[in-house]
């Protein structure tokens, strides 16, 4: 096998390779949208609608889906504007080459450590709190739009923080690494079906940012005390300290083909 064949072979390799990225991108961002779902429906309805009418010669029905798929393209680039707005932005702030910060084991279990007890506080208190652990994709959006705190992660500030009489209460903190990067944080509301109606604005939030990027949100109800985490486009309610402190030390765990541990960090003084 000579060099330009291999050139040539490398190419296509490279091709189908692309091609089938942007299909798995394309199909996450369908499971994670309830909209791009049914619009994914309506595109199988005209195609199986338009077999059908060639199939059976239906020269009306199918002048009427030809003119449709015609002028589909641009219909769609109008109506889904702010779905494909928020589809580049989610990749635009994407890190490709991983976190920001990798955390030692000693550094990830004290923020995890940090971040239990609060909501031990909180439970107790029933104070309402919504907190954003940012990891592969870049939350910076929303933290320049917040109240920037730039701190170290302790109980006792993120209990403040959601303390009822504290004007920052009502929107969600971000944490960044080992620091509360800002507070006060925006978040949008997830227009799933399958989320309880009973559930409030920060269960919704904590989907509707787990839905748009890898965080792991993590909610207590201000009613109940109970603690429930959005992680992968999927909410599971109700957990207990245990499962909480479990969750957050495995999702922060750094992944071993993009990153590694700092030296030493798992040898015990």
């Amino acid at each position: 096998m000579t060099i330009d064949n291999i050139i040539v072979l490398a190419k296509k390799v490279l091709d189908v390779l692309l091609v089938w990225a942007l299909l798995y991108y394309i199909l996450k961002s369908l499971r994670k949208n309830v909209k791009m779902i049914l619009l994914f429906k309506g595109i199988l309805i005209i195609v199986a609608a338009k077999i059908l009418s060639d199939l059976l010669d239906l020269v009306t029905i199918g002048y009427l889906i030809d003119y449709v798929i015609e002028w589909a393209p641009l219909a769609l680039i109008v109506i889904f504007q702010p779905e494909i707005r928020d589809a580049l932005e989610s990749l635009g702030r994407a890190k490709f080459l991983g976190r920001h910060k990798t955390l030692t084991l000693s550094e990830r279990e004290k923020a995890v450590n940090e971040i239990v007890t609060a909501i031990k506080f909180m439970q107790s208190n029933r104070i309402g709190a919504l907190m954003v652990l940012e990891r592969d994709t870049s939350l910076a959006n929303y933290i320049n739009k917040a109240q920037k705190i730039y701190a170290d992660i302790s109980s006792a500030l993120l209990s403040s923080i959601f303390y009822t009489n504290n004007p920052l209460h009502d929107g969600g903190v971000i944490i960044e690494g080992d620091q509360i990067s800002c507070a006060g944080a925006v978040f949008p509301t997830s227009s799933s079906t399958v989320i309880s109606k009973r559930l409030g604005t920060r269960h919704r939030a904590a989907l509707g940012i787990a839905e748009q990027s890898d965080c792991i949100a993590i909610v207590v109800s201000e009613e109940t005390g109970r603690v429930s985490i959005a992680e992968d486009s999927e909410l599971t309610y109700n957990l207990s300290l245990d499962e909480v402190r479990v969750r957050l030390l495995e999702g922060l765990t750094p992944n071993p083909k993009t990153t590694s541990e700092k030296e030493g960090s798992y040898e015990e003084n």
